[in-house]
């Protein structure tokens, strides 16, 4: 399985905006692609003080080839509607990982 993660830093004026939009609209809308499987936002901790606040946006899908014609079918629409509405507010960076165990105990 593949986690395609978002990692995001939103000036604080439109944190509290973003952080709605993105589960009510943004979200479903990736979701709604059919190429994911599950979904989870988790807000940076340990925060630098730069005016944002740093999110990381997962994606869980099942192989490289679903989340590749993701990318090529649907990414870029999606992509700009957020740049659109939060234009100069916000810093990105995507990652992708394999993932190679889950819910792992301690032995």
């Amino acid at each position: 399985m593949i986690l395609y993660n978002l990692t995001i830093n939103i000036d604080n004026s439109v944190a509290e905006d973003w952080l709605a939009w993105m589960k009510e609209v943004h979200i479903p809308e990736v979701m709604a692609t059919g190429y994911f499987l599950k979904n989870q936002i988790a807000r940076l901790l340990d925060e630098v003080d730069n005016g944002g606040t740093t999110y990381a946006v997962q994606y869980t899908c099942r192989n490289l080839e679903d989340l590749e014609e993701y990318q090529r079918d649907h990414a870029t629409a999606l992509h700009n509607k957020h740049t659109e509405r939060y234009k100069d507010k916000f810093v990105l960076f995507m990652s992708l990982l394999e993932i190679v165990g889950t819910d792992v105990e301690r032995q």
